[in-house]
């Protein structure tokens, strides 16, 4: 699967005390896909059914220079979240407040639908970031061991993060692996537009 997304890269991953969950939990096991720390991600909007290869240059300039125009009005802030949970098709951890995020994820998914034209939009409904997500083999993965172990660790494993950028990628995954293709970086500077 090969589509555009707005991924939001939310300042300082660390303040999360989650490098060592992986190295406590099986998180890249038969049936579950580990998300490495550095690519840990919370996603705006999915653009399914578009890529660089569907669009023209210009297309994407206009993306860019729209989203630019709005993010660059928007402060910092911070999103606050919980400890890890199993998910149905992910393992994540959920995040506050969600209206910033939501006015974010609105504004983009009508600045991609005006000037990209048709494609299914699957925007995200609240803060998250997965941490491993389902992949082959599923089916066999036992929730509640993933859940007992979670329960076994000691320690916070919540936090905040300051958002302070967005990206614009275009994702590839095959189900084993997630493949990011940068595309821009727009930094949130809360500047009124002259």
């Amino acid at each position: 699967m090969r589509h555009l997304e707005n991924l939001q890269v939310a300042g300082a991953v660390g303040d999360i005390p989650i490098a060592d969950l992986h190295q406590e939990m099986p998180l890249s096991s038969p049936g579950l896909k580990e998300v490495q720390v550095q690519d840990l991600h919370c996603t705006l909007l999915h653009a399914v059914d578009l890529g660089l290869d569907n669009i023209e240059q210009a297309t994407v300039d206009a993306v860019i220079e729209d989203v630019t125009r709005y993010v660059q009005t928007l402060a910092l802030f911070t999103l606050t979240f919980d400890r890890p949970a199993v998910g149905n098709a992910a393992f994540e951890i959920s995040g506050w407040p969600g209206d910033t995020f939501t006015q974010i994820v609105a504004t983009l998914t009508q600045v991609m639908e005006t000037r990209c034209g048709p494609f299914t939009a699957a925007p995200s409904r609240c803060p998250r970031i997965s941490l491993a997500y389902t992949s082959t083999g599923a089916q066999d993965i036992n929730a509640a061991d993933l859940k007992a172990a979670l329960s076994a660790v000691e320690g916070p494993l919540s936090g905040t993060i300051r958002a302070d950028r967005l990206h614009l990628v275009e994702q590839r995954h095959d189900g084993a692996q997630i493949a990011w293709n940068r595309i821009a970086e727009i930094a949130l500077t809360g500047e009124v537009p002259a």
